[in-house]
């Protein structure tokens, strides 16, 4: 039985009397593009940033302490660290813990460049483990396998918004004395057996870019114990004891000491300012790009063309991608030629991700072939993101099924 998408981008079953629809002489499209992630900020925001502009503080402030709290408060984290970016919070993460030249760290190729480039940024070699062919995270098997003596933490990456399979990671933590950093970029809202990502015992790095969740334009946040965010705050604000709010608020004095060579990640009070309002937003965005996923996975559920994204009982998956797997054997093009046909009806999509062990750099310092990882390298050749935000009409997630499953049976073997 195929599903087809109604005006409105309902997604309902066609009768079983009702005829096969003739394939229509030219390809359905929209007049005008859909972009494939764009952020959603009202007035409230902006009229917190023009406040912020106002104000005395516009670089790491009051409302950056605010944000700070609220978000822990959020998560039920012990503590949270706002810094300028994901990336910034995984380097931050890693020297804090003392990483460095000599040792390995465990993380995924299927994932952005940063979450292993600072790996790179502290001295220490990436150790790349494949992943799950169904969700699509790293395989805990595969870690164990790639441990070592010079193993001293494992990088996993909550792909798509789909947790790890974190107790069988934590495990292996434990029996071999490893730091855990969790790089959360996608799984702000996310679940592991009902404890949020980001309120455990490891660090967890989120990211607030332009496309996720939530969005403070750039930005990134860093949870942790208070103990651990204490030295972290100095590694992010070059190595200083005492960072510009306690220098020069009422009460503050002047002195500092650097006792280390840090660096300059801080969030500035314009983005927290943002990041205030997306936080109490939050609960609302989450519930739409579920309810946006759920017409996703009715309308392709029964095409064998299509793979959905995995979902596993024991999480809430934070859906910050749709990621749809074509099965080559069911069609005649493949996914970049896919791509490229969305684009002609003005449908917007991306990819997650190139691996790692693709690009020049990793691919020649380390000798990778493409067959290093096959479980990451042949899900790439055939993974997509559709549309997936806070915008989305139902009338555009129409727009997309319809799009998507005109190419199918354009192009079905």
């Amino acid at each position: 039985m195929k599903i087809r998408a109604t005006a409105r981008g309902s997604v309902t079953p066609p009768s079983a009397a009702t005829p096969p629809s003739p394939v229509p002489a030219a390809p359905a499209g929209r007049r005008e593009f859909l972009p494939f992630s764009p952020p959603l900020i009202g007035e409230e925001e902006i009229l917190e940033v023009v406040d912020t502009l106002k104000s005395d503080w516009i670089t790491t402030g009051p409302k950056t302490k605010r944000f700070e709290h609220e978000f822990a408060e959020w998560l039920g984290a012990p503590g949270a660290l706002a810094l300028n970016s994901c990336t910034a919070a995984l380097h931050t993460a890693l020297v804090t813990l003392g990483v460095g030249p000599g040792d390995e760290v465990i993380t995924t190729p299927t994932t952005f460049a940063a979450s292993v480039n600072v790996i790179e940024h502290v001295g220490a070699r990436p150790v790349l483990a494949d992943v799950e062919p169904d969700t699509l995270n790293i395989d805990p098997a595969r870690v164990e396998a790639a441990i070592t003596p010079r193993t001293r933490a494992i990088l996993p990456v909550h792909f798509a918004g789909h947790p790890v399979a974190l107790d069988r990671i934590e495990e292996l933590a434990r029996a071999h004395r490893l730091e855990v950093v969790e790089d959360a970029a996608h799984a702000l809202a996310a679940r592991y057996r009902g404890l949020p990502i980001g309120a455990g015992p490891h660090p967890a790095a989120f990211s607030f870019y332009a496309t996720k969740n939530l969005t403070t334009a750039e930005g990134g946040m860093l949870t942790g114990s208070p103990e651990f965010l204490e030295r972290a705050r100095m590694v992010s604000l070059h190595g200083m004891n005492r960072d510009a709010w306690k220098r020069y608020d009422r009460g503050g004095h002047w002195y500092y000491e650097i006792v280390l060579p840090g660096f300059k990640y801080n969030m500035t009070d314009i983005q927290a300012a943002l990041g205030l309002w997306q936080l109490r937003k939050l609960a609302g965005f989450e519930a739409r790009r579920r309810a946006v996923a759920q017409m996703y996975d009715e309308a392709f559920g029964l095409e064998p063309a299509l793979e959905l994204p995995a979902r596993r009982p024991e999480v809430e998956h934070a859906w910050h991608l749709y990621v749809l797997r074509l099965r080559p054997e069911a069609l005649r093009i493949g996914r970049d030629a896919f791509i490229d046909e969305l684009r002609t009806r003005n449908i917007g999509s991306s990819v997650h991700f190139i691996p790692i062990h693709l690009h020049p750099f990793y691919r020649d310092k380390y000798g990778y072939r493409p067959e290093s990882f096959p479980v990451a390298f042949s899900n790439y050749q055939r993974m997509l993101s559709l549309p997936l935000n806070t915008r989305l009409t139902d009338a555009d997630v129409g727009d997309v099924i319809a799009a998507v499953l005109d190419i199918v049976r354009r192009q079905r073997r």
